[in-house]
């Protein structure tokens, strides 16, 4: 197996981890505080999100060309920017 191979098998299993785990910490928060964390994760995800796609809308209409996204990047973005903030409130409520 070619080394490009495997490194994209291990970045895309590591994208679907970070999925199935966005997933189960929204269904599964724990108490007040770790309820507090993912709200705030979640909050900030969507704001992230939203100018993403706000972005994305403002350079189709320059070029010209409309481009969609693909399902795939916007979900993994997504999972990215949940784990990191996620991560970084517990950290700071000490979660």
């Amino acid at each position: 197996m070619p080394a490009g191979a495997l490194i994209f098998l291990v970045v895309l299993l590591i994208f679907a981890g970070l999925d199935v785990f966005l997933v189960v910490t929204l269904f599964h928060p724990g108490d007040e505080r770790g309820q507090l964390m993912v709200w705030k994760a979640g909050s900030h995800t969507l704001l992230v999100m939203s100018l993403v796609l706000v972005l994305d809308v403002a350079h189709n209409m320059v070029t010209g060309q409309p481009e969609m996204v693909n399902p795939f990047t916007h979900l993994t973005i997504t999972a990215i920017v949940y784990f990191c903030t996620l991560m970084y409130f517990k950290r700071k409520h000490g979660g």
